[in-house]
């Protein structure tokens, strides 16, 4: 008897709570939701692979405009282009932020980094950086050379072997060269030199550790603090690796016209050290490479 006085009460209490939370979502001028939104996971139960299917049926049956819950997150799932065009020009400002998760507060520095930080001054000034200094047309073109020797490179490597290779794998490192060398001056991968391949595999392990938990179902539980330990010693070292030259070629007069990325910041750092940071350094480093790891992390997973 007790047994069913505990069942009924529990049945009460969430009969209760989602009677109360249509309520208050009726009274709150918030756009349409699904009944029910369950106690503590929300929506989550209607989730099902492949995700972009679901939220076409979701659409599809329920309207242009929904408002799910994931757990304790509010999700707006927009499917007519007049409502997203309304979100990303009248509203633009609203829906400027990301979600402050865990992977961004860790990857993107406490969410300082210009993929992570919140719209106002500091995430404009990033912007203004990227745009201009690192990511302007004229950066770009000093830096064809080194696209199209490594490009070159792919396929003389394709020539020359005669055994199956796998292009995904060959794609990633082209890219990673192609980055690496406009960022920081290095090659890691298809040379001769052992202590190259030997820091490249290193860097392509910390890419792979840190982006892959891009897919987690639960980053807290999941997070190797160790990694970004890692993350953040390998890209101080290529920034002072990078600084000695800087500071070699000065004594020396020997200025070359044509600067890395990091270089360029570290510029930008002798004016305005508080500012450019070897933290915000670091940051943005990894912010290049954090898009073009994640294609290739999604595609391996279909």
């Amino acid at each position: 008897m007790e047994i069913l006085h505990i069942y009924v009460s529990l049945l009460l209490l969430v009969v209760s709570y989602l009677f109360t939370t249509h309520i208050h979502w009726k009274v709150s001028n918030l756009p349409p939701t699904i009944f029910p939104t369950l106690p503590i996971i929300g929506h989550l139960y209607l989730l099902k692979a492949p995700i972009y299917r679901t939220f076409a049926r979701i659409s599809a049956k329920h309207g242009p405009i929904i408002l799910l819950r994931f757990g304790s997150r509010r999700v707006l799932l927009v499917s007519s282009p007049s409502i997203a065009e309304e979100c990303f020009t009248k509203n633009d400002i609203v829906f400027a932020n990301r979600p402050n998760l865990v992977f961004g507060k860790i990857l993107g520095d406490n969410f300082t980094s210009l993929v992570w930080a919140p719209y106002g001054d500091h995430w404009r000034n990033l912007r203004r950086i990227a745009s201009t200094e690192i990511l302007s047309t004229q950066r770009l073109n000093e830096f064809q050379d080194i696209r199209a020797d490594e490009g070159l490179l792919l396929i003389r490597k394709l020539l020359s072997n005669s055994s199956p290779v796998n292009m995904k794998s060959a794609f990633y490192e082209l890219t990673l060269n192609i980055m690496m060398r406009m960022i920081s001056g290095k090659r890691y991968f298809g040379g001769d030199i052992v202590e190259v391949e030997e820091e490249g595999r290193r860097f392509r392990k910390i890419l792979d550790e840190a982006f892959s938990l891009a897919g987690a179902s639960n980053l807290g539980d999941y997070l190797p603090i160790l990694s970004w330990e890692k993350k953040d010693v390998f890209f101080q070292g290529l920034i002072e690796q990078l600084r000695e030259k800087q500071v070699n070629e000065e004594k020396n007069n020997n200025n070359k016209k044509k600067k890395t990325m990091i270089e360029v910041l570290l510029s930008l750092q002798e004016s305005d050290p508080e500012y450019y940071t070897d933290k915000m350094i670091r940051s943005f480093v990894l912010v290049r490479f954090s898009s073009t790891t994640k294609q290739f992390f999604i595609i391996d997973r279909g």
